[in-house]
């Protein structure tokens, strides 16, 4: 019997033909030289797969790799820098979410989280990204309860025979017009039959975007100030730099080794929902993978290490209202090492079984040097001092099927998490009274953490197929959540993961998260899955421990947990990370049609996906912060010849259940237009299209709080009630050529 992979309830989509793909994929390895990972490609509708060709379409229109996930069902993204979105899936995001990079698991480094793991990619370097979602199997990784993301980057090739060198390489250049974006890459590779070379390098800058049009009318009282145009968007400008350079040894047709060396610098980018920016993020890594196939199955590993200096201090437009004010620089040290090892062997025809590892060291220092007056002088302030997080986990794995309709998979994963931290100080005595309760606190803490996956799919017919199960998963928090300690109003600002303006303080005794899933994806398609495809997934989540926001009012005179606190309504609010009790549902929906074919017209066919999802806090009845509201997206895809068309129409409905106890704001439903083209003759692609067709006013759900204008360290200097207003209209174009 042929083998197939199960890979149960993640998104349901190929952005290239959503769900029009094969069901058949043997377990057996294919040549290393044509694909070099051994893990099968997933079967229709459960898994979220952007290959290389859905990449290319999308390079010219973002520097954002995250931003490439958007129109998948069920995922969103959190409003940040011009290339650091952090992506949602279910109302679940940041390190909920596990996220691979050529099996490095990533860590942001930063009080504001403004380095997520994906943007340490570039979109030029990828070949594919993968999204598992809700229940996902324990062998794509543990210590989140929102799914896993996979990033890979370009595989290397080898030349046929041993006296055959082959040499390639790739440059593109692009330009949007809104925010004056502009950048570059380049990319080389010459390779033998058994070693390859490659070098990959991209560079993007942008300056501030414009709103849609009136947005000087809807409050951007900054632009009164003077400091800005009136529809510009203050600290949103960036710059970014990539490099990397890729070794690849052939050891056999079935072993591959390859050395991956990567380096970022960011020298800015601003941030329009945080109080302050990033000035600078230098990044070096390194990865050793390994893989092989066997006559028994496949083996996978991959060693590495990830050194990352992030700062961040006022950026041009901030510091604009400071005048010389000397500002608040802050400093980060991320050290991220780790090893994970993947083993599937095949048993015989019906089973397949998958154990492994993974082992991680991080260690992080955040810091603030004393700047200007006595608020903040005349000591360092250390914010976490050595913050230790260490990871140790097992998994284990089985997949079975049974007859042509019924396949089952289990797994089990266990992981142990250690965490700690050194003693604080403030920079002066004003802090004193709360360093000295954090130094005397039991920081040390260690967390046993149980996932737990059952799945199983049925295929009734060839003409649909049910996969059902539950999932139980578990992460603990991260430094800043457990270890963040100073409850003055001014350093808690300074503290914040979500971009909602608020001030955060830290708990040492949070209990990890632990998730319980439901889920049912419901699949209906034509017999050769070549016409049309529905796809529906309901889901189900209720998380115990579940990591939310709570207010604080028992603080001294300059601390942010003043009594007010408790009661304000309509401002910035001080909060404390606390354990409660959640709940989130919804349900994806995605669909397609061929609509026509014909020599003279070309090939027309249409896409939709619809989502929702709910969040609310048990406890309490309080809704959960940063829910993405409904939201659809039609597609019109025309081809024909070497031109490739889209029209793509964006519905979002208005945010209304926000967050009371984080004074969340609310946002208003709108519709977007964009229109993409594209034409492909030999070597040469051209691209070009305009994002927001109709220059819409509108603010993105998960956009967040308006503070990139305003004297941001303050409480009140900054206008509460802004949220930031989404890109205007914007023509793009880009150019790549391949020799």
């Amino acid at each position: 019997m042929l083998r197939t992979a199960l890979l149960p309830f993640s998104l349901m989509v190929s952005l290239s033909i959503p769900g029009l793909v094969n069901a058949e994929h043997p377990h057996a390895p294919e040549e290393l030289d044509k694909l070099v990972v051994s893990v099968p490609e997933p079967l229709p509708h459960s898994n979220a797969h952007l290959q290389q060709h859905d990449i290319d379409a999308m390079q010219s229109s973002t520097s954002d790799t995250a931003a490439l996930l958007e129109n998948l069902p069920g995922v969103s993204l959190y409003g940040a820098g011009g290339v650091s979105s952090l992506p949602v899936i279910r109302g679940l995001a940041d390190d909920r979410l596990r996220i691979k990079v050529d099996g490095m698991d990533l860590i942001s480094a930063c009080a504001n989280h403004m380095n997520p793991p994906l943007s340490y990619i570039s979109p030029d370097r990828l070949s594919e990204l993968k999204v598992y979602a809700g229940i996902s199997p324990v062998s794509v990784g543990g210590d989140s309860i929102g799914g896993t993301i996979i990033a890979k980057s370009k595989q290397p090739e080898f030349a046929d025979s041993p006296d055959e060198l082959i040499t390639s390489g790739e440059i593109g250049t692009f330009y949007r017009s809104n925010g004056d974006a502009r950048g570059g890459e380049l990319a080389a590779s010459l390779a033998t039959q058994n070693f390859s070379l490659s070098y990959s390098g991209s560079t993007s800058k942008a300056n501030n975007y414009d709103a849609g049009d009136s947005f000087k009318a809807a409050g951007n009282t900054a632009a009164d100030r003077g400091s800005l145009d009136a529809n510009e968007v203050g600290s949103s400008a960036y710059e970014t730099r990539n490099h990397a350079i890729d070794l690849g040894f052939k050891l056999s047709e079935d072993h591959l080794l390859q050395l991956k060396l990567a380096h970022q610098d960011i020298p800015y980018q601003g941030w329009p929902n945080q109080r302050m920016d990033m000035l600078e993020n230098r990044s070096n890594q390194v990865n050793l993978l390994y893989n092989g196939q066997f006559n028994w199955g496949s083996f996978e590993t991959s060693l590495y290490r990830e050194k990352t200096h992030h700062k961040m201090q006022f950026g041009d437009d901030k510091q604009f209202l400071y005048g010389t004010a000397l500002g608040m620089p802050m400093e980060t040290e991320g050290d991220n090492r780790g090893l994970s090892l993947k083993a599937e062997i095949i048993a015989n025809d019906r089973d397949l079984f998958r154990i492994g590892t993974d082992l991680q060291r991080y260690r992080l220092d955040d810091y603030w040097e004393a700047s200007g007056g006595m608020m903040m002088a005349p000591d360092t302030f250390i914010n976490i001092n050595n913050g230790k997080r260490d990871r140790y986990g097992v998994f284990a794995e089985w997949e079975a099927d049974w007859n042509q309709q019924w396949t089952t998979l289990a797994g089990v994963r266990h992981e142990t998490v250690k965490m700690d931290a050194d003693e604080v100080q403030g920079y002066n005595a004003m802090y004193q009274s709360d360093a000295d309760a954090f130094n005397g606190s039991d920081r040390s803490q260690t967390d046993h953490n149980l996932d737990f996956t059952a799945l199983a799919r049925f295929t009734p017919s060839a003409t649909e197929s049910y996969e059902f199960g539950y999932a139980q998963k578990t992460r603990s928090p991260n430094l800043y959540e457990r270890y963040s300690w100073s409850q003055n109003g001014m350093a808690m600002r300074m503290v914040n993961l979500t971009g909602d303006g608020n001030g955060y303080v830290g708990n040492v005794d949070l209990d990890p998260e632990v998730a319980h899933t439901l889920s049912l994806t419901a699949n209906w398609h034509d017999a050769e899955q070549k016409d049309w495809g529905l796809a529906v997934t309901p889901f189900i989540s209720y998380v115990d421990d579940f990591i939310d926001a709570q207010r604080c009012g028992n603080g001294g005179m300059m601390s942010g947990c003043s009594t007010s606190n408790l009661s304000l309504t309509d401002g910035f609010v001080y909060l404390q990370y606390g354990n409660v009790a959640a709940k989130l549902y919804g349900i994806d929906l995605s669909a397609e049609k061929h609509l026509h074919q014909s020599e003279k017209l070309g090939t027309f066919h249409g896409e939709a996906v619809i989502s929702y999802v709910r969040g609310k806090n048990r406890d309490n009845g309080d809704d959960l912060y940063n829910i993405m509201p409904l939201n659809a997206t039609f597609l019109l895809h025309h081809e024909k010849g070497g031109w490739h068309n889209t029209l793509e129409w964006q519905l979002v409905s208005a945010k209304d259940k926000v967050s009371e106890e984080r004074n969340e704001q609310e946002t208003a439903g709108y519709g977007l237009m964009n229109l993409r083209t594209s034409y492909t003759w030999q070597a040469v692609r051209v691209d070009f299209g305009i994002e927001n067709v109709f220059d819409k006013l509108y603010s993105h759900p998960l956009g967040g709080a308006y503070t990139g204008q305003g004297a941001t360290m303050s409480p009140t200097d900054v206008a509460w009630g802004v949220t930031v207003p989404g890109m205007g209209r914007s023509f793009y174009t880009g150019i790549n050529y391949q020799f």
